[in-house]
């Protein structure tokens, strides 16, 4: 049980941290459609809430999503004050802004300049889809910060956020350690180690992806307006649903960047084999409804070079505007077989020893003349020194 004053100041969570799901689609020029079920009470994703029926702050979705970033509230003022004041707190923001600081200057400037030159046409596109992605909204953002829909998809559960007021201060400094330690190696290297990430957010109170694609919205200067619970019918349309325990099918949160208008990002929990996932299912028909959308693939173990990957391979060859790719994504030789042009970035020697899908033909085409072949300065996947890095862009002749 935590010290009175720590359940006084985190009290008012339960009172504010429940999901904004009055939805109305399509809106400000996005043409996601998204329908109610018909026995769908108010659903939650903040432990506790779901069952006070009390206005929405999405104010108090903010202050979380501030919170577990390490930043400030707005204004100073939070419903999370006990927290902040905490001995935890102090480390935690200041290895936040430490993290932040070594990403943005060390790649994330980078990317995000290299991707205005040259995938602007890309860029244009209103939507992104980002599979094998977990929940790195960060390079997402990154590649595609002009994009209104965000699709990402990964084996990692979407669970609901704890009732900070069960929490006592020594779980809430274990479950924002198992944060940070989540987004080391994304903001150090680039890619989560997944079996990490797993461990690290499983082994606390703050489990599944939420916190870490808030944390990521936060710090990429968005403001979150709400978070629902959505699941796929079979047309392949979103349909808003109530809590059933346990994980989220899927996730939808809206927010602003900026100066600009509504955004969305979808993170759903999708095996991407062939067993789960088939040309012409849910998941692909809700991907091809926003326009055949332009994919990322990065740092992707290497699974669709595998036939029991062989369906969302042929979807990102076959589907998409374009595809921005690392080497662990669709082979090399099936981008050239499916007819699309290539361009090539980087400087590509092998895979990690960690793998064995070496790609010689990958190899021979830097070297080739055959593909419009320039330089980057930073390190992109699996491959995270620039001089070993190497990127695939593809699009339709």
């Amino acid at each position: 049980m935590p010290p009175l004053s720590l359940k006084r100041a985190i009290l008012p969570l339960a009172l504010f941290c429940s999901v904004l799901s009055s939805c109305q689609l399509p809106e400000e020029g996005i043409s996601v459609t998204v329908r109610r079920a018909e026995s769908a009470g108010r659903g939650s994703l903040f432990a506790g809430a779901g069952a006070l029926n009390v206005p929405v702050r999405a104010s108090a979705i903010n202050d979380v999503a501030r919170m577990l970033a390490g930043m400030e509230a707005y204004g100073g003022q939070s419903a999370f004050a006990a927290v902040r004041d905490s001995s935890a707190w102090p480390y935690h923001q200041q290895q936040m802004n430490a993290l932040w600081r070594q990403h943005t200057l060390g790649r994330g400037q980078k990317v995000h300049a290299w991707a205005g030159q040259e995938i602007a046409d890309l860029q244009r596109y209103r939507a992104m889809f980002y599979p094998f992605s977990g929940p790195d909204f960060l390079f997402a953002q990154e590649l595609f910060p002009s994009a209104e829909t965000y699709i990402l998809c990964g084996l990692e559960p979407a669970e609901p956020l704890p009732d900070l007021r069960t929490l006592t201060p020594g779980e809430v400094a274990v479950g924002l350690n198992g944060l940070r330690n989540s987004l080391t190696s994304i903001m150090d290297a680039g890619y989560f180690v997944t079996k990490d990430m797993r461990n690290d957010l499983q082994s606390t109170r703050f489990r599944g992806t939420l916190p870490i694609l808030l944390a990521f919205l936060a710090r990429t200067g968005a403001t979150v307006d709400s978070v629902d619970i959505v699941q796929l019918d079979g047309t392949g349309t979103p349909v808003l649903t109530g809590v059933t325990g346990g994980s989220a099918p899927g996730l939808m949160i809206r927010f602003h960047s900026g100066l600009g208008g509504m955004k969305r990002l979808f993170y759903f929990r999708q095996d991407l084999s062939n067993g789960s996932t088939r040309l012409g299912g849910a998941f692909l028909t809700f991907v091809a409804k926003q326009g055949y959308p332009p994919a990322l693939v990065k740092s992707a173990s290497y699974l669709m070079h595998d036939s029991g990957f062989s369906n969302i391979r042929h979807y990102l060859t076959h589907s998409t505007a374009g595809l921005v790719q690392d080497p662990s994504g669709v082979p090399y030789r099936e981008l050239i077989n499916a007819g699309l042009t290539v361009d090539l970035y980087g400087n590509y020697q092998g895979t990690l020893g960690i793998f064995g899908q070496q790609q010689p033909d990958l190899m021979a085409a830097y070297s080739s003349g055959r593909h419009r072949v320039q330089p980057v300065d930073f390190g992109f996947g699996y491959l995270f020194y620039p001089s070993t890095t190497s990127i695939m862009v593809a699009r339709r002749r």
